[in-house]
């Protein structure tokens, strides 16, 4: 099992990075949302040169925000200042089309993009069509080493639905994803296979599979109605209801997708985003607000113990490992922390000084 944090693309927060790789973390995971951070390239570059080992890549980059030339010649800039260590997430989009109150690409789109890529990755020539034109493209000057196409670099894909997971399988090295418990996680990796298949491709041995969460490491007697266990995990506590709501309003309001830990809160939550200040579309600016970085003070209620036990990796340091080996016998290789930016620093050292040495 690989640990992994997942970093909120603030122009500073290449120390956070730098910070990680001295407890141990192997891979960190850049956010890409342009209303909301700092871009992600720039913080990757940082990191690149302040750190040494630590793999270091998008976490995950956006393909409606980027055209795929730009995305590969960005994340082959990278590489370039950290061979051999850089990778690249590639996903359809929630917050960074979200928060422009924009829909996501949708997968036939997407799945054209990631051939794109991967083929100007690999230094290949290939088709490439923008706004109805199609000409077939290659990065120039490889011998001026102004991009590393040298030292391969990975594509992960962040996927949830089927065809995405198809995609991933045709074209992905590994792939990342919420909802990493085995009855979630072993029939998306049975799709992502078919994916292969139908390609005519089989997955790498060392295919990658990364599960995104965050953690925070109980003390005895310690509860999960306690202010210092909802401030560690109530961030994410308070993505995934954003997320849920989207994908709620997305598909006819269907109550049923809305997951058992939210159902008692569910009511309460619709009530609070019919009153917020904005009109409805224009509403995507709140609901959005302080996505990864913080919790919306009005929405500390949600946080509850069903929410956090459901959503985060959390309990004394005994039950955590327990239940990461649990994830590791499913086929999960990475564990990916996203906790608040006002409790990074504690909430990975909690994690490396409790959690890791069981599983180095």
């Amino acid at each position: 099992m690989q640990f992994g944090i997942g970093v909120s693309a603030h122009i500073n927060n290449w120390e956070i990075i730098q910070y990680a790789e001295s407890l141990g973390y192997e891979r960190a995971w850049v956010g890409d949302s342009q209303m909301i951070w700092s871009d992600c390239y720039a913080v990757l570059a940082l990191a690149a040169q302040n750190t040494s080992r630590i793999q270091i890549g998008t976490g995950v980059a956006i393909t409606g925000t980027r055209i795929a030339p730009v995305t590969a010649h960005s994340i082959a800039s990278i590489n370039a200042l950290a061979p051999g260590r850089t990778f690249l997430g590639l996903g359809t989009g929630h917050t960074a089309m979200r928060v422009m109150g924009q829909n996501s690409m949708r997968v036939k789109a997407f799945r054209e993009y990631l051939g794109v890529v991967r083929a100007l990755l690999d230094g290949e020539a290939v088709d490439y069509t923008y706004e109805g034109r199609t000409r077939e493209i290659q990065f120039l000057h490889r011998e001026r080493r102004f991009l590393n196409l040298d030292d391969r670099i990975p594509i992960y894909v962040a996927a949830n639905g089927p065809r995405a997971l198809a995609a991933a399988g045709e074209y992905g090295d590994g792939f990342i994803t919420v909802g990493g418990e085995p009855d979630v996680f072993a029939p998306k990796l049975e799709q992502i296979r078919a994916g292969a298949s139908a390609a005519g491709r089989t997955l790498p041995a060392d295919f990658h599979t990364a599960f995104i969460t965050t953690s925070c490491v109980l003390a005895p007697g310690e509860r999960l109605t306690d202010d210092r266990v909802i401030d560690e995990t109530g961030s994410w506590v308070g993505c995934e209801l954003h997320f849920f709501y989207e994908v709620w309003k997305d598909n006819g309001r269907d109550d049923t997708l809305i997951p058992e830990h939210f159902k008692d809160v569910w009511p309460d939550y619709l009530a609070r985003v019919e009153a917020m200040s904005l009109p409805e579309d224009a509403r995507f600016r709140q609901i959005h607000d302080g996505h990864l970085v913080y919790l919306q003070p009005e929405e500390r209620k949600y946080v509850t113990p069903d929410a956090i036990a459901n959503g985060c990796l959390v309990g004394e340091p005994d039950q955590i490992i327990e239940h990461v080996r649990r994830l590791e016998a499913s086929g999960i290789r990475e564990i990916a922390l996203w906790p608040p930016m006002d409790c990074e620093r504690k909430v990975l050292a909690d994690f490396a000084e409790h959690v890791m040495p069981a599983f180095r």
